[in-house]
C-alpha cells in the first residue's frame, strides 16, 4: 500500500489538518476496539458462571434421582463450560495487536477454539449415547423425578438468557468464538427442555398408570440428546473450521467489495486482484488499483486513504492493502474485467 502520510511537510513548522483528522480516526478505532473487546469478554465470562452453575445443580440432581438423562445433561454442560473458558480466553488474545511473531494479528485463535469447541462436544456425545444404550438394555426406577423436572426447567431459561446474549454480542463484534459459545447454550437448552419432557411424561404417568414401563423414557432422552449434540458439533465444525482455510469473505460481502474497488472515480482506470479473507473477527483485503499515469505519489496516496477509510467504515475490523499501478492503456488479461476504459481510450492511452 502507498506509504501513510504523517506528520507535517518539512520546514513547514504546522501540522497538516489533514493528519489529524487520521491520527483522531485511528484513535477512535482503537478505543471502540476496547470497548468491543470489553463486551465480548464480559458476555464470555458470564457464560462461564452459568455453567459452572448448572454443571454442579445437574451432577448434583442426576447422581440424587439416578437419572442417566440429567446426568448426561451434566456432562453436556461440562462441555459447555470447557468451551466457555476458551471462548473467554481466545476473545481476550484475539484483539492483541500484531507483534513480530503474528504480523496478522491474532484473530484466529477464535477459529482454532471454535473448532476445539466442536471436537469436544463430538466426545461428549459419543458418551452420552454409550452410557444411554447401556442403561437403555436394563432400565432403571428413578426416584424424585420432580427434582430432575425442576433442575431442567431452571437450566433452560438460564441457557436462554446467556445464549441470547452471546448472539447478540457475538453477531455484533462478528465474534466465532462467542457465537459458537451461543450454539453450546442454544443446543443446551434444546436438550434440557427435551430430558424435562421425558421426566415430567415419566413422574405424570408413573401417577396416573402406576404400572406402566416408563422407565426407558430416560435413557431415550439421553440419546436424543446426543443426536442434538451432535448435530450442532457439525455445524460447529464448519463454520469454525472454514476460515482457517484462508477461503473469502462470503458472497454477499464480496459483492460489495467488488462493486466499491471497481466504482469509476476521478483519475482511477481500473482494478483487479482482489483478494479477500477473514482471520477471527479480522477481515483482510487486498487490490490493485490502476490510476492515471501523471498522478502523482501524493494523490494516489490521498485516494488509497480515502478508499481505505471508506472500506473500514463497512467492515470496522479490516486490513486494506492496496497496490497503485500506472495505466499505460496495455490492459493484461488478469485487469481487463475490472478496466474502466473504452477501447478507443485505451488506444489513445497507448498512442502517447
Amino acid at each position: 500500500m502507498v506509504g501513510a502520510r504523517l506528520g507535517s511537510p518539512e520546514g513547514s513548522g504546522q501540522c497538516d489538518p489533514w493528519d489529524e483528522k487520521f491520527h483522531g480516526f485511528l484513535l477512535q478505532t482503537r478505543q471502540i476496539g476496547m470497548d468491543v473487546n470489553r463486551r465480548k469478554s464480559a458476555v464470555a465470562a458470564l457464560s462461564v458462571v452459568s455453567n459452572s452453575v448448572l454443571v454442579v445443580g445437574k451432577l448434583a440432581v442426576g447422581l440424587l434421582i439416578g437419572s442417566v438423562s440429567v446426568l448426561s445433561e451434566a456432562i453436556h454442560s461440562g462441555v459447555d463450560l470447557v468451551a466457555a473458558l476458551i471462548a473467554l480466553f481466545a476473545v481476550r488474545t484475539s484483539h492483541k495487536p500484531a507483534d513480530r511473531e503474528h504480523p496478522f494479528g491474532h484473530g484466529k485463535i477464535e477459529n482454532i477454539s471454535g473448532t476445539i469447541e466442536a471436537l469436544l462436544i463430538f466426545l461428549a456425545a459419543g458418551w452420552i449415547i454409550y452410557e444411554a444404550a447401556r442403561r437403555l438394555r436394563n432400565p432403571q426406577p428413578l426416584e424424585a423425578v420432580g427434582w430432575g423436572v425442576a433442575v431442567m426447567l431452571v437450566a433452560s431459561l438460564m441457557n436462554i438468557i446467556v445464549s441470547h446474549q452471546l448472539f447478540k454480542v457475538g453477531r455484533e463484534t462478528d465474534s466465532v468464538a462467542l457465537e459458537a459459545d451461543a450454539w453450546h447454550l442454544r443446543t443446551d437448552v434444546y436438550t434440557s427442555a427435551g430430558v424435562m419432557v421425558s421426566l415430567g411424561v415419566m413422574l405424570i404417568g408413573g401417577k396416573l398408570f402406576p404400572h406402566a414401563n416408563l422407565h426407558w423414557l430416560d435413557p431415550a432422552a439421553a440419546i436424543a440428546v446426543a443426536i442434538l449434540i451432535i448435530g450442532a458439533a457439525w455445524k460447529l465444525t464448519i463454520g469454525a473450521a472454514r476460515d482457517l482455510m484462508d477461503v473469502s469473505l462470503p458472497a454477499e460481502e464480496s459483492q460489495w467489495l467488488r462493486e466499491y474497488v471497481c466504482r469509476p472515480r476521478s483519475s482511477v482506470r481500473g482494478c483487479h486482484n482482489l483478494r479477500t479473507r477473514k482471520s477471527g473477527p479480522m477481515r483482510f483485503v487486498e487490490f490493485h488499483l490502476i490510476v492515471d499515469g501523471d498522478l502523482s505519489v501524493e494523490d494516489s496516496h490521498a485516494l488509497t486513504d480515502v478508499m481505505t477509510r471508506e472500506i473500514r467504515e463497512r467492515f470496522p475490523d479490516s486490513s486494506v492493502t492496496i497496490h497503485v499501478e500506472p495505466c499505460d492503456g496495455r490492459c493484461r488479461p488478469e485487469c481487463k474485467d475490472g478496466c474502466l476504459l473504452t477501447e478507443e481510450q485505451r488506444l489513445s492511452r497507448r498512442t502517447q
